[in-house]
């Protein structure tokens, strides 16, 4: 799997590579990252990359040539990779207000595919003419603007990486995130570790019952009541594809009546 990301900012990804868990996928290259920055393709003694908007207005826009000539290199350095000419290009993601927003899905399709190119943006942003003739997808993390795309590359990548084999201690730890099919699409239930009883506040006596079962009960119960109070489109969700199941919806009918 193989990741380009176009960027005027390269040395911020240095930490990112090297830190967390998630650095097994960067180190054994099972995501292989390679950064690029359009400035060395750029023009001129200044290597401009940017300039000021037609029709006026505050801030910069990024210049399509050297974004051109930066997306050449890395389709070249791409086809030479799999030594052949006939490849298909690989998808341009966009990190943008106007893309779907990220979620676990989306992850999970990118995360089993072949990578893609990244293109974090900066100033006010791209030249119109670049995204419609080379962008493929545009995601965004939310309803808020960052100062360039870098920041959300890294929360792609890191949302990919911990899913390759092999790149968390547990397997399949994984499966136990929020959102994951695995936990048909709820929210995760609280964690606890030693000491059983700290401030004056204990565990969980479920967790400590050794019972399997039992255990497995509260931690779904939980699951459902933390899921419907902070997101219940999730339980509507689970619901409409027939993921909750007698017990599951007692005890939401539980913790819903005001007795």
């Amino acid at each position: 799997m193989r990741f380009d990301i176009i960027t005027l900012f390269p040395e911020m990804f240095a930490p990112f590579l090297e830190s967390g868990v998630t650095r097994r996928a960067y180190a054994s290259g099972q995501v292989a990252v390679h950064l690029w920055n359009p400035r060395d393709y750029a023009q001129g003694n200044y290597r401009r990359v940017d300039d000021r908007p037609f029709g006026g207005g505050p801030g910069m826009v990024m210049l399509a040539e050297p974004l051109q000539h930066c997306l050449d290199a890395i389709r070249a350095a791409r086809v030479a990779e799999q030594a052949q000419e006939t490849a298909q290009p690989a998808p341009l993601v966009l990190f943008s207000p106007i893309g779907a927003t990220l979620k676990h899905a989306a992850v999970a399709d990118w995360a089993g595919s072949q990578g893609a190119v990244l293109l974090c943006g900066r100033y006010e942003g791209i030249d119109q003419r670049f995204i419609d003739t080379h962008v493929t997808h545009q995601i965004s993390l939310g309803d808020f603007v960052l100062s360039g795309g870098e920041l959300a590359a890294m929360v792609l990548l890191d949302s990919i990486a911990r899913l390759q084999p092999g790149v968390l201690n547990d397997e399949g730890s994984f499966q136990q995130d929020s959102f994951n099919p695995a936990l048909d699409g709820l929210l995760d239930c609280p964690h606890y570790t030693r000491p059983e009883q700290w401030n004056g506040q204990e565990v969980p006596a479920a967790l400590l019952s050794g019972h399997h079962a039992q255990i497995e009960r509260w931690r779904r119960d939980q699951r459902l009541r933390i899921t419907a109070a902070h997101r219940p489109e999730l339980i509507v969700q689970a619901r409409s594809q027939g993921l909750l199941n007698a017990k599951d919806e007692a005890y939401l009918a539980k913790i819903a009546s005001p007795l």
